[in-house]
């Protein structure tokens, strides 16, 4: 993909393209989505390598696993626990906070494009989309965002109410997870599900408007030390937009948005999945990766 001579949307580059980059000077390298797929590949053939070949490096699910010995527990299955049973074991809460400082440092949603392994599934899924869309056999369905707080507090008070941990029964992260660690599920048919509504009715509706564990990273990435940086040699094309898993948090690329006229600025919403995306596409340069941390170092 070569951003520099062509405005690189969903709909005009081939999906495998998007796995290659090309600089400014004509050299190809590999792609940020190429990293990213890269990095869910190789985190769940640990998992399945530690259960199957008794590796011992990185043992359970997504849900909660030990790396190395050291606990590691999703954050929203440990506020689940608390709500049903009113208490939570200490191994738990080692390996929440474990998350929880290591989340804080790289950003929080980038659990979505960097870890979750729906997030290939979910890729895939929007590239035919947009293709059915394009061709006008289908309509797309957009939602306000902010309905997934919603979701995220349904989920909870359930929980509560039931003592029972009743998103882990529509959890596709969670059955994806097991069901590559140790096999077919039929509980694969919510994943399929899911699928072909994202395919058919709204783009990338589980991660944008559904799963409470994104919700979840979400209020951690809000404060993390990591970010997009967006700066004003920006000319406003939205091409970043349209490829954006979640379109609201650039909202500082529009025309006029920048009340502040602002040289740069830090993409703050808790939402940006840092995947990584909108730099890929940006034939102006104007969005790149930054931590907070640079001043320390």
């Amino acid at each position: 993909m070569n951003k520099y001579n062509t405005r690189a949307t969903i709909e005009t580059v081939s999906f495998f393209d998007t796995f290659i980059s090309t600089s400014k000077d004509g050299k190809k390298r590999l792609g940020i989505r190429f990293y990213r797929w890269l990095s869910v590949i190789s985190i769940h053939l640990i998992f399945f390598l530690s259960y199957n070949i008794d590796l011992q490096v990185l043992e359970g699910t997504l849900s909660g696993s030990r790396f190395l010995g050291f606990h590691l527990i999703d954050p929203f299955i440990t506020l689940e626990v608390f709500l049903a049973h009113h208490k939570i074991p200490i191994n738990l809460i080692i390996g929440t906070a474990t998350i929880v400082i290591v989340y804080l440092l790289i950003g929080g949603r980038a659990y979505c494009s960097w870890v979750c392994p729906y997030t290939i599934i979910g890729e895939i899924a929007e590239k035919i989309h947009r293709k059915l869309l394009k061709a006008k056999l289908i309509k797309s369905y957009r939602f306000n965002e902010k309905i997934k707080y919603i979701f995220w507090f349904i989920f909870l008070l359930l929980s509560f109410i039931s003592g029972y941990l009743v998103f882990e029964t529509f959890n596709i992260v969670g059955i994806l997870s097991r069901a590559i660690v140790y096999g077919y599920s039929v509980a694969l048919s919510l994943v399929l599900a899911v699928f072909l509504v994202e395919v058919f009715f709204s783009q990338r509706a589980w991660c944008r408007y559904i799963c409470p564990i994104g919700t979840t990273y979400a209020l951690i990435g809000w404060p993390s030390a990591t970010k997009i940086v967006w700066d004003d040699k920006c000319d406003h094309c939205q091409v970043c937009s349209n490829v954006c898993l979640v379109p609201h948090v650039l909202e500082i690329t529009k025309k006029n948005a920048n009340n502040k006229n602002e040289k740069e600025s830090f993409i703050l919403s808790g939402d940006c999945t840092l995947c990584g995306r909108c730099i890929e596409v940006c034939h102006q340069d104007a969005l790149r990766y930054e931590t907070k941390l640079k001043k320390l170092i």
